[in-house]
């Protein structure tokens, strides 16, 4: 069951981020937050691809924290559609990292 929630929460949280702070803009918005979950890509790299008990944080590449060191400069980078991927990454990896802790 948590397994459903959590990848559900993949896609319910960047649309309402993007709802909420970029109304006008908010189907755009969401669709660019919610192409940063190909950074998902990364677990084909993994063997088996997927585990339900691992935690993805620091395990797969694009999951590591000098990647999302840079996701989170995107974030305050001037071009929108490379803030909204920004916040789309930084997004997931919150998400990763609360599956983590459960």
């Amino acid at each position: 069951m948590f397994n459903f929630l959590h990848i559900l929460l993949h896609f319910v949280v960047p649309v309402a981020v993007a709802w909420f702070f970029f109304r006008s803009e908010w189907k755009r918005a969401a669709l660019i937050m919610l192409a940063a979950n190909l950074v998902d890509l990364d677990h084909l790299l993994a063997n088996p691809i997927y585990d339900p008990d691992r935690c993805s944080i620091n395990f797969h590449p694009l999951h590591t924290m000098f990647p999302i060191s840079f996701y989170g400069a995107m974030m305050f980078l001037p071009w929108k559609p490379v803030r909204w991927l920004g916040m789309g990454l930084v997004i997931h990896m919150l998400l990763d990292a609360v599956d983590c802790a459960f």
